[in-house]
C-alpha cells in the first residue's frame, strides 16, 4: 500500500487524512487529524460470515493513550485500564455513525479500534473519531461504500463554530457532535443552554456543509488508493413469510392491538405458533420451523409499519403524536434527600437526588488531565425492567450512554457551586421499561431534584420521538414504544425546559439517512409533547421547594482571610481537626479562605461555625474583648483578645494616672476587659484598659501602692524598643523618665 494524504481546510487549520504508513496487515487504517491532534484508526474483520447471526456483529473501541498527551495514567498500575465513561461514549458515537452504512446483508465479525497519536489540549478527539473510522472502512474491502463524517459544532458570541477548541467551547452555549453523508445527517449527540429549534436546525445545516467537504475527501482518498469491495448477495425474502401471512393475517391487527406489552406480546405468539402449526402439521423439519417463525417477525414488522402510516394508528392503538398516560409521586422515598417515581405508560424510574459535600467531588483522570465534576448522574438498567435475566457486572455501554445523555439534559439547569455548593448525585432505577427509559431519567431527575430543595434554574422534559418513513409516506411518532423504536426507522431523543432545547440525541437507521426539514418536523411535534409533559410535572412539583430536605447535610461558607487559614488549621491540622472532632462537622478550607462547614445537625453546624468565626476573627475598632495578658514588657503588656491575635496595651492606656510599673497591677495570665482603639493597615492592634473599664468597678481610680504618681502618659504609638534606664526599664526608681 502506497502512502496517500488528502488535506482539507478547516478555517486556516489543517484536517488530514492520511494512509499507507502505519498498521498496514489491518483491513483498512488512517491516521486522521486536525493540525496536532493525531488519531489512528484501524479495522479488522473476519474473512466469513457469522453463522444464524441477523445482525452486523461489529465492535467500536475508542481508547485514550495517555502518552499522546504526554502523561503518565494515574492510578496504581500506570497503564490504561478499563475504559472510561468518555472514551465508552466516543465509541458510541461511531458505533451508530457507521452501523447503518454497511451493506444489508454483511454479518462478518468486524472490530474498529482507534487511539489517539498525539493531543494538543486544543482539538477534541470525538468527532474525528468518526471520520478515521469512515476513512478506514471506505479504503478496506469491507462492503462500505457510502463515506460519513463527524464535526463538532460550537456557538460563540452567536455565531456558529466547526471545530472549536477545548477552550472556546468553555464559552459556546452550543455543543453538537453531528455525523452524516454528503445527501444527509446520521447522527447527533449534544445540547445547548436552552436553544430553540430553529437554532438547532440551523447548526445542523452548518454542521452538514463542512461533512459534505470531509466526505469528498474521504472518496477521493478511496478512489486512489482504495480496495475492491466485497459482494454481499441480496437478501430475497423468505417463501416462508407469504406462506404463514395467509394463516395469520386475519388476527395480527387484533394481537398487535392487545393492550398491555407482555399481553401483546403474548398474543402475537400465540398467533405464530397456531399458524406455524397449521402450516408444519406432523411435520418435525426444525429448519422449516424457525424459517417460518423468522418470517412472521417480518410481515409483523411491515404490518406495524402499514398500520402507522395509512391509519395512523400504533400498537397500542394511540394516534402518532399521543404521549402515554403519565403519573408521578415525588418524596417517594423517606430517607433520601429528594425522590420522585416517575411512570410514562410502561415505562418507570425511581430517580433520588443525594446532597455531598467537596469530599463527594468525582474526580476524572481523562487525555487532558485531572477534571473535577460536582453533578453527575447514574443510569442503571436491571434486567427485571424488561422481564429478563440479567448478568449483574459493571454499567454497560447502554447505561452509560443513556446516563450521559440525561446528565447533559439536566447539567445546563444545575445552580453554580458559588450558589449551592453541594455536590450533587442523581442515581436513575429504570424499575419497568417499553420505550425511552433515559428520557423517563431526564423527568424524574428534575423532579427529584426540585424535590431535595436543590434551586435549578427550571424544571427539564425528555421525550423520545420516532419514525416510519417508505418513499414520500412519513410518519413521526410521539413518546414512542420499545417496538417502534426496533421497527421504525429513527430514534430522536430531546430534552429541555419550556425555554428551549437543553441535550438531543438522533440516530438514523435509514441507509440515506435523515433530511434537516424532515428533522425540524420532528422537532415541532418534540416540542408540543415536551411542553404537555412539564404541565404534567407542574402538577405534582413547579419549583425547588424553599427548604432542603430536613436529611439533607446543611453547609454553611464563610470568608476568612487568607493570612487566617494557617490559623484555622493550626500545626499539623490540630486546631481544624479539633473542630471536626468537637462538632462532627466536616470543615474545608482552601487558601482563598473559603471555609465550608457540612452537617446534617443545624446545632452542630451553628457550633463549628462559631468556632471557626471565634478563631479567624480580625480585631474590630471600638470593641471591647475579654482579653488576657500573655507578656509584660516595660512599656505595656501584649494581651491576647482571641486565638492567635494579640495587642499592645500601652503602659499609658492602662490607668488616668502615670504607672510605672504594670507588673504593679496586672500579671501574666490575668483576664482583663481591652477595647480595640486602633488597627493600622498591617493589622497591628492597639488596646485601652482605662477605656473599656471607664465607669466601671474596675476603673484604676487611686494609683496602687508604691505606684509613682504623675499625669498620665500620652500615647507613645505602640511598641518599640525599651526607652533606656536599667533593665530596659523607664523611671525604676518611680522618678519618671529619663531625660
Amino acid at each position: 500500500m502506497q502512502a496517500e494524504r488528502i488535506e482539507v481546510d478547516i478555517e486556516g487549520r489543517t484536517f488530514f487524512i492520511e494512509t499507507g504508513i502505519l498498521a498496514k496487515q489491518a483491513a483498512g487504517s488512517v491516521v486522521v487529524g486536525l493540525e496536532e491532534t493525531l488519531l489512528l484508526c484501524a479495522t479488522s474483520a473476519e474473512d466469513k460470515a457469522k453463522e444464524g447471526f441477523d445482525f452486523l456483529p461489529l465492535t467500536v473501541d475508542y481508547r485514550d493513550k495517555t502518552a499522546a498527551a504526554g502523561r503518565i495514567p494515574g492510578g496504581f498500575f500506570k497503564r490504561e485500564s478499563r475504559p472510561s465513561d468518555r472514551e465508552t461514549i466516543t465509541s458510541r458515537l461511531v458505533d451508530r455513525s457507521i452501523r447503518p452504512m454497511f451493506a444489508d446483508g454483511y454479518s462478518n465479525e468486524t472490530q474498529i479500534l482507534i487511539n489517539p497519536l498525539s493531543f494538543d489540549f486544543e482539538n477534541d478527539t470525538e468527532s474525528l473519531a468518526i471520520t478515521s473510522a469512515s476513512a478506514s472502512l471506505m479504503i478496506s474491502h469491507l462492503p462500505f461504500t457510502t463515506p460519513i463524517s463527524g464535526v463538532r459544532v460550537g456557538r460563540i458570541d452567536g455565531e456558529f463554530v466547526i471545530y472549536p477548541t477545548i477552550k472556546e467551547m468553555e464559552t459556546s452555549d452550543i455543543n453538537l457532535t453531528v455525523s452524516g453523508t454528503e445527501e444527509s445527517l446520521v447522527m447527533v449527540e449534544g445540547g445547548g443552554a436552552e436553544m430553540t429549534e430553529e437554532d438547532l436546525v440551523a447548526a445542523l445545516k452548518f454542521a452538514h456543509e463542512w461533512i459534505k467537504k470531509l466526505c469528498v475527501a474521504q472518496k477521493e482518498l478511496a478512489a486512489k488508493i482504495g480496495k475492491p469491495k466485497m459482494d454481499i448477495p441480496m437478501a430475497e425474502e423468505a417463501p416462508e413469510a407469504a406462506e404463514i401471512l395467509a394463516k395469520v393475517e386475519g388476527g395480527l391487527k387484533a394481537a398487535l392491538l392487545t393492550k398491555g406489552k407482555f399481553e401483546r406480546k403474548n398474543a402475537l405468539k400465540a398467533l405464530r405458533d397456531e399458524g406455524v402449526a397449521q402450516i408444519m402439521g406432523e411435520s418435525q423439519d426444525e429448519v422449516k420451523k424457525k424459517a417460518l417463525k423468522n418470517g412472521f417477525e417480518t410481515i409483523q414488522k411491515k404490518f406495524v409499519r402499514n398500520m402507522i402510516l395509512e391509519e395512523g394508528i400504533r400498537a397500542d392503538g394511540r394516534k402518532t403524536d399521543e404521549i402515554r398516560e403519565i403519573t408521578i409521586a415525588v418524596d417517594a422515598l423517606p430517607r433520601t434527600h429528594g425522590s420522585c417515581l416517575f411512570t410514562r405508560g410502561e415505562t418507570q424510574a425511581l430517580v433520588t437526588t443525594t446532597l455531598g459535600t467537596s469530599q463527594d467531588e468525582l474526580t476524572i483522570d481523562n487525555l487532558e488531565g485531572r477534571a473535577i465534576r460536582t453533578f453527575f448522574l447514574h443510569y442503571n438498567f436491571p434486567g427485571f425492567c424488561v422481564g429478563e435475566v440479567k448478568r449483574m457486572m459493571g454499567a454497560s455501554r447502554r447505561e452509560i450512554g443513556h446516563g450521559s445523555l440525561a446528565e447533559r439534559a439536566i447539567e445546563r439547569v444545575i445552580p453554580p457551586s458559588d450558589k449551592f455548593p453541594y455536590t450533587i448525585r442523581v442515581v436513575s432505577e429504570i424499575l419497568e421499561s417499553n420505550g425511552s427509559s433515559s428520557m423517563a431519567t431526564v423527568c424524574g431527575a428534575s423532579l427529584a431534584l426540585m424535590d431535595a430543595g436543590a434551586p435549578i434554574k427550571a424544571p427539564v422534559a425528555g421525550i423520545a420521538m420516532g419514525l416510519v418513513m417508505e418513499g414520500e409516506r412519513v410518519a413521526i411518532l410521539s413518546d414512542i414504544l420499545g417496538m417502534e423504536d426496533a421497527l421504525g426507522d429513527m430514534d430522536f431523543k430531546v430534552a429541555g425546559t419550556r425555554d428551549g432545547i437543553t441535550a438531543v440525541q438522533m440516530d438514523i437507521k435509514l441507509e440515506g439517512g435523515l433530511d434537516v426539514e424532515l428533522m425540524k418536523r420532528a422537532l415541532d411535534q418534540a416540542k408540543e409533547g415536551r411542553l404537555h409533559i412539564l404541565g404534567i410535572m407542574d402538577q405534582a412539583i413547579s419549583k425547588p421547594r424553599e427548604e432542603l430536605n430536613p436529611n439533607a447535610p446543611r453547609i454553611h461558607t464563610l470568608k476568612i482571610s487568607p493570612e487566617k487559614v494557617r490559623e484555622l488549621i493550626g500545626p499539623g491540622g490540630k486546631v481544624i481537626k479539633g473542630i471536626v472532632a468537637d462538632t462532627g462537622c466536616q470543615v474545608d478550607v482552601n487558601d482563598a479562605g473559603e471555609v465550608k462547614i457540612f452537617s446534617s445537625n443545624v446545632e452542630k453546624l451553628n457550633s463549628a461555625i462559631g468556632m471557626v468565626e471565634y478563631i479567624t476573627q480580625e480585631a474590630q475598632l471600638d470593641k471591647i474583648y475579654d482579653g488576657i495578658v500573655r507578656r509584660i514588657v516595660d512599656f505595656g503588656a501584649f494581651v491576647e483578645i482571641f486565638p492567635g491575635t494579640d495587642g499592645l496595651l500601652h503602659i499609658s492606656q492602662i490607668a488616668e494616672f502615670r504607672l510605672e510599673n504594670v507588673e504593679d497591677v496586672f500579671s501574666i495570665g490575668d483576664r482583663i476587659p481591652v477595647k480595640v482603639i486602633e488597627v493600622d493597615p498591617t493589622g497591628k492592634v492597639r488596646l485601652s484598659y482605662r477605656e473599656a473599664v471607664a465607669g466601671t468597678d474596675k476603673e484604676l481610680r487611686e494609683p496602687p501602692e508604691g505606684a509613682g504618681r504623675g499625669p498620665a502618659r500620652k500615647p507613645s504609638g505602640g511598641g518599640g524598643p525599651s526607652r533606656g534606664g536599667r533593665d530596659g526599664r523607664d523611671g525604676r526608681d518611680g522618678r519618671g523618665p529619663r531625660r
